[in-house]
């Protein structure tokens, strides 16, 4: 605990902090509640986000015999642009997934087996699956540093400098009240003495 003084001044100056704190403290604590619930949302985005990945390789599965044949995806399915914007929660700025674009690139149809093209849209969907879900981790993981950060706040609001605060304006008050004491009682021994000697 740092050392106080005390005097009037710095009595105000811990009722100052003390009132500062309080008033900080409610919207911290909002800050921590809205983005627990954020990050539930996104703890359920991103289970969505699997469970569509996991579906759209069982659909790939069934073509998996079908990719054993010679066949070259790589021109198809390069990924030419991501579009990404951003949005603010409880103060974080955070990336927001806009769209996907791919190389546009399309088979030859003489040449390639019927199969590929729906091969080809099963991998783009599958590429942007996987793109959007870690856009969605990434807002996960800047919404987690935050609120690890307003939690830190939270705690050292109330259980160090609110209880801090409160300890020195009572210690000060306790201080000054003694120093009043004795004040006072100085007086009635200076007034009684000086009753003494005006008498003799």
């Amino acid at each position: 605990m740092a050392k106080i003084k005390y005097t009037k001044n710095e009595l105000k100056a811990q009722r100052d902090a003390l009132s500062r704190f309080t008033r900080y403290l409610p919207t911290l604590l909002l800050k921590k509640q809205q983005l627990q619930v954020e990050l539930r949302t996104l703890d359920a985005q991103i289970n969505a986000k699997h469970s569509e990945e996991d579906q759209a390789r069982a659909d790939l599965a069934a073509w998996v015999k079908l990719f054993s044949e010679s066949f070259d995806f790589t021109p198809y399915i390069q990924v030419s642009e991501i579009q990404r914007s951003t949005g603010n929660i409880a103060g974080v700025t955070i990336p927001i997934f806009g769209n996907i674009s791919f190389v546009e690139e399309t088979p030859d149809l003489f040449e390639t087996a019927a199969w590929v093209d729906a091969g080809i849209e099963l991998l783009r969907q599958l590429i942007s699956l996987r793109v959007e879900r870690q856009i969605i981790e990434e807002q996960h993981q800047l919404l987690s540093d935050e609120l690890r950060t307003t939690s830190q706040r939270v705690n050292l609001f109330e259980k160090v400098k609110i209880p801090e605060c409160r300890e020195n304006i009572r210690s000060i008050r306790i201080f000054m009240g003694d120093q009043q004491t004795a004040a006072v009682a100085r007086s009635k021994i200076a007034k009684g003495k000086s009753a003494e000697k005006t008498t003799s």
